[in-house]
């Protein structure tokens, strides 16, 4: 398993224990951003899609904080970027059946 893997690991348990989670994807992108200055530091660059009732009400910024904080113990140390797309349930059509 390598180190990346290991952090998602973590961060998917942390997630799961802020939120009652539909849906989780966590994908790490630190490969689009070699090179880049923050790659430096170590901390990897994550896409996270997540679905929770937890998310009902609240706005984009209000959203994205809540992630923040569920995740607050991995910044900057693991994470150095996050592209976060929170849904609440109602957000996301039902996939259709093939």
């Amino acid at each position: 398993m390598t180190q990346n893997q290991e952090r998602i690991q973590r961060f998917t348990s942390d997630l799961y224990k802020a939120f009652k989670l539909s849906h989780l994807e966590i994908e790490d992108e630190s490969h689009l951003h070699a090179g880049h200055a923050g790659a430096a530091s170590g901390g990897g660059h994550f896409r996270i899609h997540l679905v929770a009732p937890e998310f009902n009400g609240l706005n984009s910024v209000a959203r994205h904080r809540a992630v923040y904080a569920a995740l607050k113990d991995h910044i900057p140390a693991e994470i150095h970027a996050l592209s976060i797309h929170a849904y609440a349930p109602h957000e996301i059509a039902p996939q259709e059946s093939e």
